[in-house]
């Protein structure tokens, strides 16, 4: 049993290889922008610090820059992984963060949203982490309450999907084209 277990993580394939230049260059375009956008938005509409800068913009950067024809990348997955993320983070810590320890919390939220994920066929990786984001926040952050899913969370991906609109269709190459489809 236990040799059957560890010969299913034997490769299978080899590494793909590198990437083209210019589809290299398009990923770095790409999630210049994007990022670049969501901090002068930040800036302009942000009391203190970068609050729309967040880590899972930066994993969903690399997905829908990098691969916008991955099924994680495209418009449905980006926001609604993201919104349906931070709604499950903001009830699990409203209905139980005076009963469970933060360890729960986090490992609940997560869970749970990948589960959403999962059943609206909105999965997105990076709300894993607009989930987990929320849970373990500053109390600011957590402060927001029920607007975390539409400041910064919704706005952030939103102005992520404009920059993935405008330079995923810059390119002259019919095979980076974006979105493959919307709902």
């Amino acid at each position: 049993m236990l040799k059957t277990y560890f010969s299913r993580m034997k490769s299978k394939a080899s590494c793909e290889p590198r990437k083209p230049l210019n589809k290299i260059l398009w990923s770095f375009l790409g999630s210049f922008l994007g990022i670049y956008l969501i901090a002068i938005f930040g800036r302009w509409f942000s009391i203190e610090d970068s609050f729309f800068l967040l880590g899972s913009f930066g994993a969903s950067a690399v997905l829908i820059y990098g691969a916008p024809q991955a099924a994680f990348s495209q418009p449905r997955n980006l926001v609604g992984g993201h919104i349906l993320s931070a709604l499950v983070s903001v009830c699990i810590v409203k209905l139980f963060s005076s009963i469970f320890p933060i360890e729960v919390l986090c490992a609940l939220s997560v869970s749970l949203a990948i589960m959403l994920m999962h059943y609206s066929c909105t999965m997105h990786p990076p709300g894993g982490a607009t989930a987990l984001i929320y849970v373990i926040g500053s109390n600011k952050v957590q402060a927001l309450g029920w607007l975390y899913p539409f400041t910064p969370i919704a706005i952030g991906a939103l102005l992520m999907l404009l920059v993935a609109l405008f330079v995923n269709n810059l390119s002259q190459n019919d095979k980076r084209h974006y979105p493959t489809y919307w709902f």
